[in-house]
């Protein structure tokens, strides 16, 4: 199956999964107290899970060490498109409730559930470590800074002196402390994911962890019921948080490669096509859900992750051509 033919099917794997949940909506399945719901069981169980068991299954202690060098590149890229976000929210005055979802939308992409099968068409398993690079680097960046700015940017939150109040607990969402315990699990070289006897801990939280995707496509197809498909529009803030998706963060992972490079940092093409390729994967599923936790702007998190899986489809062969002479 070609590189475009597995894009293709995976965006209409998610676009039947968003209709279903439009679908039942329309129908009056779900009450109002649905949406919440959903939010709620996937921040504080099914991500938590997810991330765990993804990150035991796909990376050890070994293969962190080894693919340690190529991760200052994930790194500075995305530290970069942070930069490049905040000052195009102050330059636009972004408005609060968007401004989470926007910067995200520049710096944190859909690696596992789009990325992972498009890389594995493109390059075969030869560019699996480089890719368990880049998801280490994405799953890091989301749930630390990226979870936190969704929650700061939370416009119903104010102190008495009309300022956001700052929540610690914030700091340390679910989903990171599954990454963090993950991480000690790795270090530790506890063996949980080999151990017979502990299979079913391991099913059950393959089980639990698998609910993310479905659930967070049919709140977006709840959402969209809810809105309209008026609310799916090219506003300025949805034009320029696209163009940082698919422009600017490919952009700027490559500049570095090819800085780095001639620096004498360079590394394997295969490795910087892998690189590039993720960056310009596209946005988290989960932001609608990262927005209703935050009080923000949900139909316009749901608007930017909509239109960038369905342009991404066009984005593919275009990123394709570009780094070939990489």
């Amino acid at each position: 199956m070609t590189a475009l033919a597995t894009s293709i099917q995976s965006i209409l794997t998610i676009v039947v999964i968003i209709a279903l949940g439009y679908i039942l909506q329309k129908k009056g399945w779900f009450d109002e107290k649905f949406g919440g719901t959903i939010s709620t069981l996937l921040m504080k169980v099914a991500l938590p899970a997810s991330i765990f068991i993804s990150v035991l299954k796909r990376l050890t202690l070994d293969k962190l060490i080894s693919l340690s060098s190529g991760l200052v590149y994930g790194f500075g890229a995305v530290i970069i498109g942070y930069i490049v976000a905040f000052f195009l929210v102050w330059a636009l005055k972004v408005r609060p409730g968007r401004r989470g979802t926007f910067i995200n939308m520049f710096v944190n992409a859909n690696t596992i559930f789009i990325g992972l099968p498009l890389n594995m068409a493109l390059f075969g398993d030869k560019a699996v470590p480089y890719f368990l690079m880049y998801y280490v680097v994405n799953t890091v960046s989301t749930w630390t800074l990226g979870a936190f700015l969704m929650s700061w940017d939370d416009p119903t939150k104010q102190d008495t002196d009309g300022k956001q109040a700052f929540n610690w607990k914030k700091l340390l969402p679910p989903p990171l402390l599954g990454f963090l315990v993950a991480l000690v699990v790795l270090l530790l070289r506890i063996p949980f994911i080999n151990v017979s006897w502990l299979s079913f801990a391991v099913n059950s939280l393959d089980y639990v962890g698998s609910l993310v995707t479905p659930l967070s496509l049919i709140y977006i197809g709840i959402i969209l019921a809810k809105a309209g498909f008026g609310a799916i529009k090219f506003d300025r803030d949805s034009i320029v948080a696209l163009l940082g998706r698919f422009v600017l963060a490919p952009a700027i992972i490559a500049t570095l490669i090819i800085l780095g490079g001639k620096a004498g940092f360079g590394m394997p093409s295969l490795e910087a096509q892998t690189l590039i390729v993720q960056a310009s994967a596209p946005g988290l599923a989960v932001l609608p859900i990262l927005a209703t936790e935050g009080h923000g702007d949900v139909e316009y998190a749901t608007n930017v992750v909509t239109l960038s899986t369905v342009l991404f489809a066009v984005v593919v062969p275009i990123i394709m051509l570009l780094i070939q002479g990489i």
